[in-house]
């Protein structure tokens, strides 16, 4: 594991567990990419509406901003803690469906 197998551009030695390190990166990023996709999947299936609203502009997803609760209450005439109740429902759906 330890013997070197290679070099790098500068000409150090690389060894097997370099590149096992090099590999666990990208697992890492695949993994990243398939969580992503998968929570665009569900949010595509979410049937209410405002639930989705509100976690597209709390979080900054499809490309957007992220705001902060109140400046999602203002946009959406509703209360802060309103919106903070139904981001948390919204979030404890996803993390549901995530898991199973």
């Amino acid at each position: 594991m330890s013997d070197p197998i290679d070099v790098d551009s500068e000409g150090n030695p690389l060894t097997l567990m370099d590149v096992i390190s090099m590999d666990d990166t990208v697992s890492d990023e695949i993994d990243l990419k398939i969580r992503v996709e998968q929570l665009y999947d569900l949010l595509g299936r979410m049937k209410e509406s405002r639930e989705k609203e509100i976690l597209v502009l709390r979080y900054g997803l499809y490309g957007n901003d992220f705001h902060t609760q109140r400046q999602v209450a203002k946009r959406l005439g509703i209360s802060r803690s309103y919106v903070s109740r139904i981001e948390k429902k919204a979030l404890l759906a996803l993390q549901k469906a995530m898991r199973g």
